[in-house]
């Protein structure tokens, strides 16, 4: 699904349908600005949870609320119109119950636009995608690295190596029995990314697991250079945007303090222009 062939936005069945084809591109996006500037090249964009650390300067993703996935899924949906736009479900808005999980599905869907949730969870949330998907929430699951389980995780570490690895497995397949149309692998070993894209047969968007997976995901301002506090291994700068911007600040500011900003075609003269 090349961004030069589209005629209309993508739809869950459209992204289930290209396993094994042309790699699915995706980046997060939480601002109408940044979601204009990828639609042409992403097959789906993610308003990620993640907007609490990247944007809101939270410690993890655990503070986001649904508030504020539906503020910045609306930013979002006004900046798309050739990427389907798929929107996190934050920590504590689906774990209790799958009524619960269909609630606020609903909600981010029907308040955004969005063309489908993400959750995060194996073999415990299948039951509760099985529940969603039969009520029309179609539903991208999440492995292997969960972000909202780093207190029983034990931080941000790789998952699925040695005897792990069949349980990561077993996630996989619940999910994608369970009627997920797409699953995301994170920071999972290469080997094992490989062997869960050859057995499921829906797409798997790799996020530091491995280029043989369906599809790539990142968070855009990492990629970009913008949030510079942290950089993970899987993540590839394709520019330094955050060194450009402060020396940019630093030149305003110069200039400022020096009074040659604002210049003569900054300011306005008492005269109006001539017809």
């Amino acid at each position: 699904m090349s961004a030069t062939a589209k005629k209309r936005a993508p739809m869950p069945d459209d992204i289930r349908a290209a396993k094994g084809g042309t790699p699915l591109v995706s980046l997060t996006a939480y601002t109408t600005p940044m979601a204009q500037m990828m639609d042409a090249h992403c097959d789906f964009v993610l308003v990620g949870d993640s907007v609490g650390m990247v944007l809101h300067g939270l410690p993890s993703t655990l503070g986001v609320t649904m508030d504020m996935m539906v503020m910045h899924g609306q930013a979002v949906s006004r900046g798309l119109t050739s990427a389907m736009m798929v929107i996190d479900m934050p920590f504590g808005s689906y774990e209790e119950s799958p009524q619960q999980a269909f609630r606020n599905a609903a909600r981010l869907m029907s308040e955004t636009n969005a063309g489908a949730v993400k959750l995060e969870g194996g073999v415990e949330m299948a039951p509760t995608i099985a529940f969603l998907v039969k009520r029309g929430i179609p539903v991208m699951a999440h492995i292997g690295l969960t972000p909202q389980s780093i207190n029983t995780l034990g931080g941000y570490k790789v998952q699925g190596r040695g005897d792990a690895g069949d349980a990561l497995m077993a996630d996989a397949i619940a999910v994608a029995e369970a009627g997920a149309f797409a699953v995301v692998l994170e920071k999972v070993p290469e080997t094992l990314a490989d062997e869960v894209t050859a057995q499921v047969d829906i797409p798997t968007i790799g996020i530091g697991a491995s280029a043989g997976c369906d599809g790539q995901i990142l968070v855009v301002d990492d990629m970009l250079g913008l949030f510079t506090a942290f950089k993970a291994k899987f993540v590839k700068r394709y520019a330094h945007l955050a060194d450009d911007g402060e020396a940019a600040i630093a030149a305003y500011a110069e200039e400022v303090r020096a009074r040659t900003f604002p210049a003569a075609e900054h300011v306005f003269s008492d005269k109006a222009p001539s017809k």
